[in-house]
């Protein structure tokens, strides 16, 4: 829309909400390059239904983590405040009506995953025990007042669909200053007393003594945040009010309990307090990956850079397992993007259907991937003029070679599982303590050639008894989980192996029963002289003839029984022929877009403008600084010219003398003096974003100087 009025102004346009906004299917966006756009919705459709699947698991994961802590929350709650309920006698109840029943939540330092713990802990409670449940944050109460009025407008906000207390919520927001403690125990008087009340009772189906009195559960998410001062008064003030309202406190604790005696001396912290551990961020990640990745369940998997790349930033970064799932669906997008055959990235049933549909370019696409590539070279020149001239053969190869990969799968993750359960025990952990360590050495290469795999052997050929009877329960139990064909026989195996460990302890037991009063009777009619000598003599021969025992020798066939699986089934995937189609590979694409480098892209943007914004006119040769760029951009690479001080008058000067480099103006006119003023205003705008972004400070050491702050032209 334009105008055709000749002077300056300021033009209004009503927006035309007739006209409906053009869009395009996303799709459309999966056909990049010489991506085959015929299969282009099939792969968005393939990505998306697996995403949701992936999501729902990795959903029901948290809720069935979450629901030990839940479950323990509501049998605090369940025993909090029974003197208010009961009132017996008055003496307890005036000692006890002081002590504010609270809950200390540590959930660890993944502060970002709070939020959505907290949100479901609400969900429930309001569910099951109260509909009084009010959630606080640091930021949002700076003093007593706000933590007043918050607590208030979420309490009354609660009951905002019953007619009676509709009038009281929108005449007391008139009067915000009036909220107090009293003023939310006469409120409470009167909604719990109230018949209208009962849609709240329906609520509540849980626990029927809190039909009458339900509690008010208050929630602190970040308890570290707040500030002291306003912590303790809040907490005399409640104190004070608890024969009145039953007030239960949830503090969300995420470094250590012991912040709470440091937040609350001992004169103010009057709390009956309850700790709750949530389940260690770790071991989370431990189990997210098992329902995940090391499962045939989905077929999309990462290798081993990629899951590197997830595994540091989860490490050395948040500790946060919702970042690492949002990592984890850049790379299923990424994967089905960027690759044309992730169309057979789905259940082995459906991609066998998608097989005998391949196009001629998709075959094409099948034949320059480097793993069938190698596949081919192996072969002989019949088979490999079939496989690279023949459709109807390569859909076959196709078709085994999927099939081919799912077994390898169900092998390699129940084989690395009972690896893990051998070695996760031993001292100083050679192979990882954690199942995603020896899965991502696994993935790299063969594990058997590492120089830790020898050295774990050993330690497991010095294992006690107790400890590899254990070990192999726990790895017939995860061989028993799937109902694998190819993996009956090492479940056999197994149990052969615990029934003959089981027989030697019954006959030792036998002999030592038959042979104790021998060897006691003989003890006593030597001394100890000839005791120690024979003792001596037994040693020089055990290690002369170094003859193993039978539990010896059943443990070393254990040992190599395992050592023969792992060579057998823990080949790194690269050697699987179509590892392309369900493996990610783009490492550096997660580490561009999830490793944020601030410093880097300040620099490229204010040094080199054209990285960003594209425009032709912005590229600049040998350095030098075009005047068409962005204010902010002339000014950071005049900076990089300077020393530690920078004189703002030559600064000036020189940005001046850039910006009107290709304008040919008169110094004498009147128009050239409004130039400059623009130019001065447009200076000192540039000069306080640098500022602000951190490149410049101002000093005191010099007049009109500013000193830098950054060094090296980054």
């Amino acid at each position: 829309m334009a105008t055709s009025s000749v002077s300056k102004g300021c033009f209004v346009f009503k927006p035309d909400f007739k006209r409906k906004k053009v869009s395009f299917p996303i799709a459309d966006y999966f056909n990049e390059g010489e991506s085959l756009s015929e299969d282009s919705k099939l792969r968005f459709d393939t990505c998306q239904l697996l995403w949701q699947q992936m999501k729902s698991e990795a959903e029901e994961l948290q809720e069935e983590l979450n629901k030990n802590l839940f479950d323990s929350l509501i049998e605090f709650l369940e025993k909090s405040h029974l003197e208010f309920r009961k009132k017996s006698t008055k003496w307890n109840y005036q000692i006890k009506c002081r002590e504010i029943p609270t809950a200390a939540l540590v959930l660890g330092v993944n502060v970002t995953d709070h939020d959505l713990t907290f949100k479901g802990l609400t969900e429930m409670l309001r569910d099951t025990v109260t509909p009084y449940v009010v959630s606080l944050q640091a930021k949002e109460c700076p003093d007593v007042k706000h933590i007043l009025q918050k607590l208030a407008s979420q309490l009354m906000g609660c009951c905002i669909d019953m007619e009676s207390t509709e009038e009281e919520y929108v005449q007391s927001s008139q009067r915000k200053m009036h909220y107090s403690m009293a003023f939310l125990s006469t409120w409470y008087k009167s909604v719990t007393q109230k018949t209208s009340s009962e849609s709240v009772k329906k609520k509540i189906t849980s626990f029927s003594h809190w039909k009458e009195s339900p509690p008010i559960v208050i929630i602190l998410k970040d308890i570290e945040s707040f500030s002291t001062k306003v912590l303790q008064d809040f907490i005399i003030i409640s104190s004070q009010y608890l024969h009145e309202l039953p007030i239960v406190l949830v503090f969300g604790i995420a470094t250590s309990p012991i912040i709470i005696h440091r937040l609350l001396p001992q004169a103010v912290s009057s709390l009956c307090i309850e700790l709750l551990q949530s389940l260690s961020c770790k071991e989370h990640l431990a189990k997210l990956l098992d329902k995940l990745l090391l499962t045939t369940r989905f077929p999309f998997k990462l290798n081993e850079k990629a899951l590197q790349v997830l595994t540091n930033i989860f490490l050395y970064h948040d500790f946060s397992v919702q970042n690492f799932i949002k990592g984890l669906q850049l790379a299923i997008l990424e994967h089905f993007y960027s690759q044309p055959l992730s169309i057979l990235c789905c259940d082995l049933p459906e991609a066998k259907k998608r097989i005998h549909s391949l196009s001629e370019d998709q075959c094409e696409s099948i034949r320059r991937l480097p793993s069938f590539m190698r596949y081919v070279e192996k072969q002989t020149p019949e088979k490999q003029v079939a496989s690279l001239t023949d459709e109807r053969f390569l859909k076959e190869e196709t078709l085994r070679f999927l099939e081919d990969l799912h077994s390898y799968h169900e092998n390699f993750f129940l084989v690395l599982k009972c690896l893990h359960a051998f070695t996760s025990s031993l001292p100083k952990y050679p192979l990882g303590r954690q199942i995603r360590e020896l899965y991502c050495a696994c993935l790299e290469k063969n594990i058997w050639e590492s120089q830790e795999y020898e050295p774990a052997l050993q330690l497991l050929r010095m294992l006690a008894k107790d400890e590899l009877m254990a070990i192999l329960q726990k790895c017939l139990e995860v061989c028993k989980s799937p109902p694998g064909k190819q993996f009956g026989g090492t479940v056999e195996k197994l149990q052969e192996f615990l029934v003959q460990f089981q027989k030697l302890e019954e006959t030792e037991s036998n002999e030592e029963e038959n042979g104790s009063g021998s060897q006691q009777k003989g003890l006593q009619k030597t001394d100890l002289y000839h005791l120690q000598k024979s003792l001596l003599e037994m040693k020089e021969l055990r290690s002369s003839n170094k003859k193993q025992t039978k539990f010896e020798v059943q443990r070393d066939r254990v040992v190599d029984f395992i050592d023969n699986l792992v060579r057998k089934y823990l080949s790194p995937p690269d050697t699987q022929t179509l590892y392309e189609v369900v493996y990610f590979t783009g490492a550096h694409i997660l580490r561009e877009h999830l490793n944020a480098a601030p410093r880097i892209a300040l620099h490229t943007a204010l040094n080199n403008p054209y990285h960003y914004l594209k425009n032709q006119a912005l590229k600049s040769e040998d350095d030098s600084i075009p005047n068409v760029a962005p204010d902010i951009c002339i000014a950071y690479k005049l900076h990089l010219e300077c020393s530690r001080l920078i004189n703002l008058v030559d600064w000036s000067e020189a940005f001046a003398t850039v910006v009107t480099a290709a304008e040919e103006t008169d110094p004498n006119s009147t128009a050239s003096e409004e130039i400059k003023e623009i130019i001065h205003a447009r200076f000192i705008r540039a000069v306080s974003e640098l500022e602000l972004l951190g490149f410049i400070k101002p000093t005191k050491q010099k007049t009109d100087h500013v000193a830098r702050l950054t060094w090296g032209g980054c």
